[in-house]
């Protein structure tokens, strides 16, 4: 597990030298799962994931025992553009309620036994206005998402991304017009709850955006119309696909963040699960896109992490029914 990289084009080398799941645990968990107490598909898609964590996991009766929450901050040019309905100073101050252990993703990384950590990633220095000119050099990008990839804990069995950042949204739409086309109002929504007049303007800076940086694909449309924060999950995702750790992917910021990864290289994602689908309206589509069915649909818009916060526990569920629960030959139950 010795990768590392301090240039673009090693990342890109990482990106296309990733390795499949663990066949062989695959099919003993599928084996296992045909054996357990319990009438065939009676857990309907937990079986499904339990099998798919079992192999990324190279065990086929593996559990979770230690999840691992990372939340991102970062701050970007294009809030000048009054794109949201919060100041950019919002980010410190949230990161700081997270330090303190206000903030819900805190709550929720207690509820389901998480370590959480936190990254800011130079808040005084907001990318650039990608309306103008790349949001991050090329320097910049390997940076942040070499933040992410050195927060992941080689010894965590599941992984979730957070973001915190005014403005990122905008990002995020921005990042997913430019890689699936459509009209810059399909993938631009109220992010923290702008009104109408705010909404038509952050899709004009949206559309700006896109003919600005037109044909710009992977990890370059990250580049120019992302954010640190943004970069920084792309690291950590990419990590914990070299370390062959699951990632549960959060919401709208955090599902941009991958495809960027996805769009370099087709598979990028196959250790990832969505989730959830959140209430922001071009979510939904983004999933579709990268063929991710949410596990959890529950109309949050919060970010931080928190969707996926909460699907750590549907997989602790469904590792804890396929590793913990005794096949008929070990219940003495008939029918196996």
């Amino acid at each position: 597990m010795g990768q590392d990289f301090s240039q673009l084009a090693e990342v890109q080398g990482i990106l296309g030298a990733l390795q499949g799941s663990d066949d062989v645990a695959r099919a003993a968990a599928e084996a296992r799962n045909g054996q357990l107490t319990k009438p065939p598909g009676a857990l309907g898609r937990l079986e499904e994931l339990a099998i798919w964590y079992c192999g990324w996991r190279g065990d086929g009766r593996a559990r979770i025992e230690a999840p691992q929450i990372i939340v991102f901050a970062g701050n970007h040019g294009v809030t000048a553009r009054g794109v949201s309905a919060f100041p950019a100073e919002v980010t410190a101050q949230m990161v700081a309620n997270f330090q303190a252990g206000g903030a819900a993703i805190n709550q929720l990384a207690r509820c389901f036994g998480a370590r959480m950590d936190v990254h800011a990633l130079s808040l005084d220095v907001p990318t650039a206005d990608f309306t103008q000119e790349p949001a991050m050099t090329q320097a910049e990008l390997v940076a942040a998402m070499h933040t992410g990839w050195d927060a992941v804990d080689p010894a965590s069995d599941l992984l979730v991304t957070g973001e915190m950042g005014i403005g990122n949204t905008t990002s995020a739409s921005a990042i997913l017009h430019l890689l699936y086309g459509g009209q810059a109002g399909d993938w631009t929504g109220e992010g923290t709850g702008v009104d109408a007049s705010g909404l038509a303007l952050k899709t004009q800076v949206v559309e700006a955006a896109a003919k600005l940086h037109a044909g710009a694909t992977g990890l370059d449309v990250l580049r120019r119309v992302g954010g640190r924060e943004l970069a920084a999950m792309a690291g950590a995702i990419l990590r914990a696909r070299v370390l062959r750790i699951p990632v549960l992917l959060d919401g709208f910021i955090c599902t941009a963040a991958a495809a960027c990864l996805e769009s370099e290289q087709s598979g990028a994602l196959d250790h990832c699960v969505a989730g959830h689908v959140s209430a922001e309206t071009a979510h939904a589509p983004a999933l579709e896109r990268l063929g991710k069915m949410p596990l959890l649909s529950l109309d949050m818009r919060l970010g931080e992490g928190s969707g996926g916060a909460l699907a750590i526990g549907v997989m602790q569920g469904a590792l804890a029914c396929h590793s913990g629960m005794a096949t008929f030959a070990e219940a003495g139950v008939a029918g196996g």
